[in-house]
């Protein structure tokens, strides 16, 4: 029983060290900060280096000039149309650093990121740095619809 005037007992007091060293409130959260911007940064980097995979996209024949092609950025495909009526289809995804591709001008697909160029014909590299062609993808021809996936 605690008399007037006197402190009540406290529970054990907890012990504010860490490693045998005094841990303070400023040095918990400076560490919680420090902690969560590296998970973040360490996330940022992680993503940057997966690349993107293509899924399938449907195209319509009016999309896919002659000597050109069209780019899905959101399902990461090119279709492209070298000669009339003869469609091929490609990754949009470069392959020197994972950027997407951005245009298909002058008979190139072209990745704005480092400069790389791909035929628009078989996808090899016509420009670097990319060192390798532009991964092939399936196409299909039904009537108006150029399906890539």
């Amino acid at each position: 029983m605690v008399s007037e005037g006197q402190p009540a007992e406290r529970p054990e007091q907890q012990d504010d060290r860490l490693f045998g060293r005094e841990v303070d409130r400023r040095t918990v959260l400076r560490t919680a900060g420090v902690v969560g911007a590296g998970a973040a940064g360490l996330a940022a980097v992680a993503a940057c280096g997966a690349a993107p995979t293509p899924t399938k996209h449907s195209f319509t024949a009016g999309e896919v000039p002659v000597g050109g092609g069209a780019i899905s950025a959101r399902d990461h495909v090119v279709v492209t149309q070298p000669q009339q009526g003869t469609y091929k289809g490609f990754s949009a995804v470069c392959t020197h650093e994972g950027c997407l591709v951005t245009n298909v001008d002058g008979g190139t697909i072209n990745c704005p990121c480092h400069g790389s160029k791909f035929s628009i014909t078989d996808g090899s590299v016509q420009q670097g740095p990319a060192p390798k062609p532009l991964p092939a993808l399936a196409v299909k021809v039904s009537g108006n619809r150029i399906t890539v996936e």
